[in-house]
């Protein structure tokens, strides 16, 4: 689009930051977020999607503006939906109201939803898109990811020495991180949809995976709570990961013997890798996919997270990186198929960050885009 005046650029960033706070309730929708300015361009109406389920953010925006909408623009970080599912189509709710203009950001890549723009031009209101597109996607890369990869989007978070040790020679981590890392790892689950971890970390530190902080004034969503049992040997009752605070799923290999497990969690069985070690990440995520689970939160151990890096099935990494030196210890990536220089998965930085004594780095894989994507 063309370049777009101060104030429609502020109005679109203030529904940037609305949609943020969807995060981890909207799921298996994006986040979304709406800023109406009546006529005169003062601010009308402003909402964002809050949960499944529940009015799009253009009708929270709308129901705000009233009858300022009237004759005003409507900027929203995804393009209005045309499609009736369990809420009815956002364009035919702008086109009600009377609005005369609607600027998004980034067009909507659902086949079932995709169109509005084209609905919102037939009835004569004038329609842009593309304005602070790259903001608005990263503000929605999980939901985007899985509608583009048909799988959940990963993030693999991992706490290191400055060596890269994940706990000392003895076994011992806590704690490596100081606690704005710990703090902020519960504001990661309290984004995500599911929580994963490994037989190894379930069974050496009896993790409870919920999200135990309070991030602002709305409710908490507590994350589905994964434990990777390929043998079905590391939950037992009494675990922390079963405390019913949150749900909880355990994915075990097909013929495992689940008799002890029965009734404390429901089990998902799943395929082995080809070689035999640990479940087949792909079923894996297809299988949590299956439960609209469209964003998860890597956090269990090195043999785990090397398995899903060379499924190629890790979408983002944050690593929060301790000034602290071991020498020795486990390392923070385990085999990842990886055995020549040559192979090595580059990464591009896009963040860093000081927390407490620590430093966060967030960084996503440099690799091919898929078919769809070019």
């Amino acid at each position: 689009m063309a370049i777009a005046a101060p104030d429609e650029t502020a109005a679109m960033r203030r529904a940037i930051e609305l949609a943020a706070r969807g995060l981890g309730h909207t799921s298996p929708n994006p986040v979304v977020g709406c800023v109406v300015l009546d006529s005169e361009g003062r601010t009308a109406g402003e909402g964002w999607h809050r949960r499944a389920g529940g009015p799009h953010a253009e009708i929270h925006a709308l129901r705000a503006a009233g009858e300022r909408a009237r004759g005003g623009t409507a900027f929203a970080t995804l393009e209005p939906c045309n499609h009736t599912g369990r809420t009815g189509p956002c364009a035919q709710a702008l086109i009600d109201a009377g609005i005369a203009r609607v600027v998004y950001a980034v067009p909507d890549p659902t086949p079932t939803a995709t169109g509005g723009a084209v609905t919102l031009a037939e009835a004569g209101i004038d329609v842009e898109g593309g304005l602070l597109a790259d903001e608005a996607a990263a503000g929605n890369e999980a939901w985007l990811t899985s509608v583009l990869r048909r799988r959940p989007f990963v993030l693999w978070k991992y706490a290191a020495t400055l060596d890269g040790r994940i706990a000392a020679a003895d076994g011992s981590s806590r704690w490596i991180s100081s606690p704005e890392s710990r703090a902020d790892v519960h504001r990661l689950r309290a984004a995500a949809d599911a929580v994963i971890v490994g037989s190894g970390t379930a069974r050496t530190d009896d993790p409870q995976l919920g999200v135990r902080i309070s991030l602002s004034d709305d409710e908490i969503s507590q994350p589905l709570r994964v434990v990777v049992d390929t043998g079905a040997t590391a939950v037992k009752a009494g675990a922390r990961v079963l405390d019913g605070t949150a749900p909880t799923l355990i994915a075990v290999a097909e013929d495992a013997d689940t008799a002890h497990l029965e009734g404390l969690a429901p089990i998902v069985r799943l395929p082995c890798a080809a070689e035999g070690l640990g479940l087949h990440i792909p079923a894996l995520l297809q299988a949590l996919y299956e439960r609209d689970v469209r964003s998860v939160l890597l956090e269990g151990g090195p043999t785990l997270a090397g398995a899903f890096l060379a499924a190629q099935a890790v979408d983002k990494v944050v690593g929060y990186l301790a000034p602290v030196l071991l020498g020795a210890g486990p390392a923070a990536l385990g085999d990842a198929g990886i055995s020549t220089i040559a192979q090595a998965l580059r990464l591009d930085v896009t963040d860093t960050d000081r927390l407490g004594p620590d430093l966060r780095v967030t960084a996503t894989p440099i690799r091919h885009a898929l078919p769809e994507e070019n």
